[in-house]
């Protein structure tokens, strides 16, 4: 399992039935998602270099227990399905509580855009080979592209 997100449930991160609210699950996946990318050499700064960065098309969460304030998590993610050319990609983020209870299932299905065009665009070969390293699921599948995507 790889872990890119540590830290405690912050008050501002808790609803009103006094448990990690929807949005901060998404939230620290987010940031594990981002940082899971700088740990292959694909931090916003580099990105932004080259004028691209992630963008979704779907977020999917699966609540499983719940997460209370004060208490730590841990976010695991793994790049799950992408093509060949790292165009389109899923990767699924797991949100684990201290005592190691799974407390959610986040998938999220992205590609990349470029930032001036506002189109979805594939990375430059020197960014693509450094997501090539991003850590893979047990279960990765490679998508065969098709016309309609």
């Amino acid at each position: 399992m790889h872990i890119y997100y540590e830290g405690q449930v912050l008050w501002s991160q808790i609803d009103a039935n006094q448990h990690m609210r929807h949005s901060a699950y998404a939230d620290v996946a987010a940031q594990a998602r981002l940082n899971m990318l700088g740990g292959v050499g694909l931090n916003p700064v580099k990105l932004f270099e080259y004028r691209v960065g992630p963008v979704l098309f779907k977020e999917e969460l699966f609540y499983l227990r719940e997460i209370a304030l004060g208490e730590l998590i841990k976010v695991s993610c793994q790049v799950s399905r992408s093509r060949a050319d790292g165009s389109r990609w899923s990767i699924r983020h797991e949100i684990f509580r201290a005592d190691g209870v799974k407390a959610a299932l986040i998938n999220a299905d992205g590609a990349w855009i470029d930032m001036d065009k506002r189109r979805l665009t594939l990375l430059p070969p020197e960014l693509g080979n450094l997501f090539a390293h991003a850590p893979l699921s047990d279960d990765y599948t490679e998508d065969i592209p098709n016309s309609k995507q």
